[in-house]
């Protein structure tokens, strides 16, 4: 057994296809199927189960291709170890980040992020939480950014900051100018929701104490994959929606005389830094929580302004190589 046939395990188990798989390792479809074929003989188990299309993994070789995940996931932990003890931040580094949060916060850290450490190759994908969770788990990610408190074992969470939440509502619900919102003020006939999967619908379950069968809407029923969906929709259609701080300030002028701050206690999410707990790289997490901390417009200390005081600038997201961004 080699680090090279572990590669080519995870290469057919994640495409499915052997030729897709030898083309995305770089090397011939017999040279692959050969190693990953000895290595069976080696384990004297069948990991691939090469009669189905797409080719699937067997029960046991689902075990195998797990364990085979964290092992490649060590080895290049220690790499980059070994690079920190050196002074530096080069290799490669994982990043998983809610899409409730990437659009807003990316495009505020990133840019200086990449300038401060040009060694260091950047994978960026968004997430839901949960698949967060399982990939920081099983080493497929070094980082998580994301909504917590995550209460999971193995998991070790640093917080960032409290993002406030707020209602967006059309002017035709007729909420009186400057009012401060109460949860059970809000018609959920009226209330659009971010779709399942997404912390931040939860948070809004939460808040206003609700239930799937409490929303109600006669005539329309959507639950939208993105908060600028959502927005868009409150715009087009009416009605109520609740969205995080850092979204309204990519708002218009018109827009954001919608935005509307619930009463004390104000309603808020903790957004937090997530590594596994043995992950070694100190240096690393630390350049990036203080790179977020320095560029985010909520501040820990002092006077923490309202969303109505803040501007904040509509930043494009500018990515070029060597960031990987992907969606889910």
């Amino acid at each position: 057994m080699n680090i090279q046939q572990l590669e080519y395990i995870i290469a057919v188990d994640n495409h499915r296809h052997f030729a897709k798989a030898s083309e995305k390792a770089f090397v011939t479809q017999p040279t692959l199927s050969a190693m990953i074929q000895k290595l069976e003989e080696e384990f004297s188990i069948r990991i691939f189960d090469r009669s189905r299309q797409p080719v699937i993994p067997t029960s046991k070789g689902q075990e195998i291709i797990l364990r085979a995940r964290r092992v490649l996931a060590e080895v290049n932990e220690l790499k980059n170890f070994v690079s920190e003890l050196k002074g530096g931040t080069s290799g490669e580094l994982s990043l998983g980040i809610i899409p409730t949060l990437a659009p807003y916060l990316l495009p505020l850290f990133l840019k200086s992020f990449r300038e401060k450490n040009p060694g260091l190759k950047l994978f960026i994908k968004e997430m839901v939480t949960d698949e967060i969770i399982a990939c920081l788990k099983t080493g497929e990610l070094d980082i998580g950014l994301l909504s917590t408190p995550l209460h999971e074992a193995g998991l070790a969470e640093q917080k960032l900051f409290d993002e406030e939440l707020c209602a967006y509502a059309s002017a035709c619900l007729d909420l009186p100018e400057k009012h401060l919102l109460l949860p059970e003020e809000i018609d959920l006939s009226h209330l659009w929701l971010i779709e399942e999967g997404h912390c931040l619908r939860n948070q809004v379950f939460n808040l206003c104490e609700l239930n799937k069968m409490e929303i109600v809407n006669e005539n329309l029923h959507y639950e939208a994959g993105s908060i600028e969906t959502l927005i868009n929709l409150v715009d087009a259609h009416g009605g109520i929606t609740i969205i995080p701080q850092l979204a309204t300030y990519h708002l218009n002028s018109s827009q954001r005389k919608k935005l509307c701050q619930f009463a004390d206690p104000k309603p808020a999410r903790e957004i937090s830094l997530v590594v596994a707990k043995d992950f070694q790289r100190k240096k690393i997490i630390d350049q990036l929580r203080k790179e977020i901390l320095s560029n985010v417009p909520i501040r820990l200390n002092g006077r923490k302004k309202t969303i109505l005081e803040i501007e904040l600038p509509n930043v494009p997201l500018q990515v070029n190589e060597p960031v990987a961004v992907s969606h889910t």
